[in-house]
């Protein structure tokens, strides 16, 4: 009787860690192996954690690397358990890790984080059983927009059409200028780059295969951002599925990603269905093509709390 009321509390306080712990207490435990604070980035200290099945395959799992939300500035890895536990109980390898957040660093030093989880990905997931041909990446919120911008053909990640699978964005923002509150145009400074600080100014076309989800009542992002996005790529020639969900919050649309409140909606099963049906890429690239400069960038400075 406890664990049910718990089940039914979880949509009110899923924002608070009380919520988050019980999705993660209740996760799958016996068929996941997870493997923590792997650093992936020398430099900063940054660290990552790895879930995948415990049961052997013929043949390596497709990976998914998640980027968790909080509007750049709160989260951290170790809240988002049931998600990995989940997709690695669904046979998919899944790494997420920590970024620097606001006001630490801006825009670009939180995508600089992401980007570099992806390169430690690339290079040591078949460790892990994780397939190096078949990395997706996924974010929910902020994390969304982080996948996005890694996704598309920007220099954040270099001929990202080429090493990625997909990318799944939920209830991410895409196309949010002007900006609605004072906190943003700090994070994402400079103001004469503002516009290619969103995903939407990257859409070429040319776009690993992408999936967004987005709830039709998310009242923190609206779901104008998936609207619009989705119809660039897809005027562009690009790949993009899109899966609307009614009546769930914008926390809730991860929380639903849990194996206690899947039955809400159909999302997890949804990404399952999109990783397992995507191909596996080409990875190698020439030396030239690895070399991207970081004067390529919008403007190669990570803009810490003194930047305006």
């Amino acid at each position: 009787m406890r664990l049910k009321s718990l089940i039914y509390a979880i949509p009110l306080f899923l924002s608070g860690c009380s919520g988050v712990d019980v999705l993660n207490q209740l996760a799958e435990q016996d068929r996941v192996e997870v493997r923590e604070n792997l650093v992936f980035d020398a430099q900063t200290g940054l660290t990552l954690d790895v879930y995948r099945p415990v049961e052997m395959a013929d043949k390596p799992y497709p990976v998914i690397v998640f980027y968790w939300g909080g509007r750049w500035q709160e989260g951290d890895k170790s809240m988002y358990q049931f998600v990995g536990r989940e997709f690695a109980k669904r046979g998919i390898v899944t790494v997420i890790p920590n970024y620097r957040l606001w006001p630490q660093v801006g825009y670009q030093g939180f995508l600089k984080d992401s980007a570099k989880a992806v390169e430690w990905t690339e290079r040591s997931i078949a460790e892990f059983s994780g397939d190096q041909q078949r990395i997706f990446l996924m974010g929910h919120s902020a994390g969304a927009y982080n996948a996005l911008m890694l996704g598309l053909n920007t220099p954040f990640l270099a001929h990202s059409q080429r090493r990625l699978a997909g990318v799944i964005g939920i209830s991410g923002p895409y196309d949010f200028l002007p900006f609605s509150s004072e906190d943003l145009p700090q994070i994402f400074a400079p103001e004469a780059n503002f516009e290619q600080t969103q995903p939407i100014h990257w859409v070429d076309g040319k776009n690993s295969p992408a999936l967004l989800i987005h709830s039709l009542d998310d009242d923190i992002v609206f779901p104008k951002n998936t609207r619009n996005l989705a119809q660039k790529i897809s005027e562009s020639g690009g790949e993009v599925e899109t899966l609307y969900i009614k009546s769930l919050s914008h926390p809730l649309m991860i929380g639903v990603v849990s194996n206690i409140l899947s039955w809400k909606a159909p999302i997890a099963d949804k990404i399952e269905g999109f990783v397992k049906q995507m191909p596996a890429v080409d990875v190698e690239l020439s030396a030239a093509e690895e070399a991207m400069p970081t004067e390529s960038l919008p403007n190669s400075a990570d803009y810490s709390s003194t930047s305006k």
